[in-house]
């Protein structure tokens, strides 16, 4: 049965009004086309809706044990194909899941969920780890939220540049390299250092601008996060080289030493992804905005 939602909405203006000029005032459409769709109601539901009695017409039994069931199905598909542009942050419950990078766990995480709980107690965050690999949940839908230096090039995925932070040499306290007065490349280059990546590179962009200057560092040894990498720095002599702005807190904690990278690099951005699924979603722009503020701190 091919079913016209219109006749919904006819419906439900007759049974509300009584008669068929009531019910086209009301919709504002003509007595006559009204009038065609009372016949298709009662052509498609077999029973008469409103029969004449004297100069009224009364509902049938069947129109009034419908009623309500109607006026309520009309509530509903207007919500659906007009869905409401107000947001009760009060009210609302809902778990919301980020992948962001280690680091801005630790550097941002802790701000958001104090803004989160603050305006809407009803909502939890769901933070999960970066996957050595890249996956397609931001897609599916199973990530709302990714945070980190890469720009995605997936055509329906929506990235904002949030912030950026330059990088630094990460050492112990009494490192020989901090007490020199200045860290050139050649010595930065003779030291050894530590990486941080999920997949285990030996290797990134820092190994290319040392190429250019004809010099090669030694990498001993690949961390897959900044804190574990931070903590081969704290008890040898390895050099790790990462944002400044994401190694603040773990810097004081554990008693580091920052240094200037002695090379000529862009500062490493920090991008906001999401699919464009949610471009129009009142909760996850919402967060968005939150979380945008959290990144920037």
């Amino acid at each position: 049965m091919q079913l016209d939602l219109n006749l919904l909405a006819a419906l439900d203006a007759l049974l509300e009004e009584g008669s068929v000029a009531g019910a086209a005032a009301r919709l504002h459409v003509t007595a006559p086309a009204m009038s065609r769709s009372l016949g298709r109601i009662r052509r498609t539901t077999g029973d008469q809706i409103l029969v004449r009695t004297g100069r009224t017409m009364t509902p049938t039994p069947y129109a009034i044990a419908v009623r309500e069931q109607v006026h309520e199905l009309l509530h509903q598909v207007q919500g659906v194909l007009a869905p409401s542009r107000e947001l009760d942050l009060a009210t609302l419950e809902r778990t919301f899941t980020l992948r962001w990078h280690d680091s801005l766990v630790t550097l941002s995480g802790p701000a958001l969920l104090a803004a989160v709980r603050e305006e809407a107690p009803g909502v939890r965050l769901r933070f999960v780890a970066e996957s050595s690999i890249d996956t397609p949940e931001l897609r599916r839908g199973e990530v709302d939220l990714e945070a980190n230096a890469n720009r995605p090039s997936a055509p329906d995925i929506r990235a904002e540049n949030v912030g950026e932070s330059r990088l630094v040499i990460v050492v112990r306290q009494g490192h020989p390299l901090t007490r020199i007065r200045t860290v050139t490349a050649k010595r930065y280059a003779e030291a050894e250092h530590v990486t941080v990546s999920r997949r285990g590179n030996l290797s990134n962009a820092l190994d290319d601008t040392l190429t250019r200057l004809g010099l090669t560092r030694r990498v001993v040894a690949t961390a897959p996060t900044e804190a574990a990498a931070l903590e081969f720095a704290r008890d040898s002599d390895l050099l790790i080289s990462v944002p400044e702005a994401t190694t603040r807190s773990a810097v004081a904690d554990l008693g580091l030493a920052v240094l200037p990278l002695p090379l000529d690099l862009p500062s490493a951005p920090i991008y906001l992804s999401w699919h464009q699924r949610y471009d129009t979603d009142h909760a996850h722009a919402w967060l968005r905005g939150l979380a945008r503020t959290a990144l920037a701190m």
